[in-house]
């Protein structure tokens, strides 16, 4: 057997790893990130742990900046390589101007409106949004989302890549205010944000604005198991990407591991996230709709669904496949008999098949998995 599970650990929470740490002298500069500093600025709530339960129901405070409502999302699993942030846009209201050096991939949670994007100097590019529309702003340009309803707020849901711009740089004006234009990222192209995209090989999908990742088609993904689907976005010429994956009743998904920083959004369905770093107890998350899982860098993580609908999630995330960043992820559907980062059903440890099946009886659902022919030696 390959993989083995040395301690299962059932968890719900915001549990974390005991490690040992060695003692530090002192810094006379303290030890906060410059990332940390700017966001204790904001002057809102952050969210931490290795687990959001729901995103819908976060409590939310002023933003000055924004000029709405809002809460960062800095859980474990980013490893202040990217960040998360929800929003809030008062009912037929707007929020202020904003332009920036760090990608930002944008899901709308609730709610209708628009977002008009323009370069200085250039004319404005005026999209709409709903519930579930997926876009991302160009780098640098500026924006400003408006809430088309008069009687409700709007939400969405944002990940960038603001840690690493903000650590690298540790200059607000050079971030927040630099006239540079990207031009090759966003020329004022009149059909950007149509929602027209290229196919590629490889359930790739080019594009620069989905109106709803609920409904959007997926293709046949046999190599992570279960009988799922899966389509990968590339973005505004991003180095953040995403893709959407799907799983049926009754199944899940195989374990793997890869680079930090996947905020695996749950769109539909109910079940849970195993997650561990090899060697260390196995922590397990439980999600339903609006839940978020983060896995850290390099732990291995399996998604399994007990609901009785298809499990269908949103990672938004590093390493797109037109721009590569070094992250290591090019192995994860490889086993790890091959030196990859994947682990096939017939060599995970006969607790994790036993446990799903428990779990899937609490449900009144049968498995829909195959049998596992498991290999001597």
């Amino acid at each position: 057997m390959v993989c083995h599970i040395h301690h299962l650990v059932q968890s719900v929470g915001q549990e974390e790893l005991i490690v040992d740490k060695k003692e530090m002298p002192p810094s006379p500069f303290g030890t906060q990130t410059s990332y940390n500093k700017w966001v204790d600025s904001e002057g809102i709530d952050v969210v931490t742990g290795y687990h959001l339960e729901d995103v819908y129901a976060l409590p939310l405070k002023p933003w000055k900046r924004k000029g709405g409502l809002g809460i960062f999302i800095n859980l474990e699993g980013g490893g202040e390589t990217n960040d998360a942030y929800v929003c809030e846009i008062p009912s037929g209201g707007t929020l202020l101007p904003q332009r920036h050096l760090f990608e930002e991939l944008i899901f709308i949670l609730d709610g209708r409106g628009s977002t008009s994007v323009w370069n200085e100097g250039k004319p404005k590019q005026t999209f709409e949004w709903q519930r579930g529309s997926l876009f991302s702003i160009p780098l640098n340009a500026w924006h400003q989302h408006f809430n088309a309803q008069g009687k409700k707020t709007a939400r969405y849901l944002a990940v960038t890549t603001a840690p690493t711009v903000i650590n690298l740089f540790h200059n607000h004006e050079f971030v927040f205010n630099n006239p540079f234009i990207f031009d090759d990222r966003f020329n004022s192209e009149r059909d950007y944000f149509s929602g027209q995209g290229k196919n590629h090989p490889g359930r790739v999908w080019e594009t620069n604005f989905i109106r709803d990742v609920r409904s959007f088609e997926l293709q046949e993904w046999a190599a992570r198991g279960a009988g799922g689907k899966n389509v990968y976005f590339e973005l505004a010429n991003n180095t953040l990407c995403s893709h959407i994956s799907e799983f049926p009743v009754g199944t899940y998904k195989k374990a793997h591991r890869h680079g930090p920083g996947a905020h695996v959004t749950i769109l539909s369905g109910k079940g849970y996230t195993l997650m561990w770093k090899e060697g260390n107890p196995i922590q397990k998350y439980d999600w339903h709709e609006g839940s978020i899982v983060v896995p850290p860098n390099q732990w291995f993580h399996q998604h399994f669904n007990t609901g009785k609908m298809p499990a269908r999630y949103l990672a938004l995330r590093w390493e797109g496949l037109k721009f590569r960043t070094g992250l290591k992820t090019e192995l994860c559907e490889v086993s790890i008999k091959e030196g990859g980062d994947q682990i096939e059903y017939e060599d995970e440890d006969p607790v994790v098949r036993k446990m799903f099946e428990e779990e899937l009886a609490k449900e009144g659902i049968e498995s829909k998995m195959p049998p596992v022919i498991r290999k001597s030696g």
